[in-house]
């Protein structure tokens, strides 16, 4: 256990911070696997902006990697382009 009233405070953030970037990982990747199983493509060109824009947000605070971030935008896109 922490011995420092500082140490104690940087537990407590840590915890706050890791239930909300878990909340906002975990709808993103909600959101990826709904835009995957889209078949129309018009819906699918429609959800497309606001998965990359979670995936840019997510990237930007350093919850996944921004390589892992391109690498999943640009699979989505091939995706939706491939779609009929």
């Amino acid at each position: 256990m922490a011995n420092h009233k500082s140490s104690l405070k940087r537990i407590r953030q840590d915890q706050t911070k890791r239930v909300h970037n878990k909340y906002h990982a975990r709808t993103t990747r909600n959101a990826i696997k709904e835009l995957r199983g889209t078949t129309d493509k018009t819906a699918a060109q429609e959800m497309l902006p606001k998965v990359s824009s979670m995936l840019d947000k997510l990237a930007k605070r350093s919850v996944i990697h921004k390589n892992k971030a391109a690498n999943l935008k640009s699979s989505l896109t091939l995706h939706v382009n491939a779609l009929q």
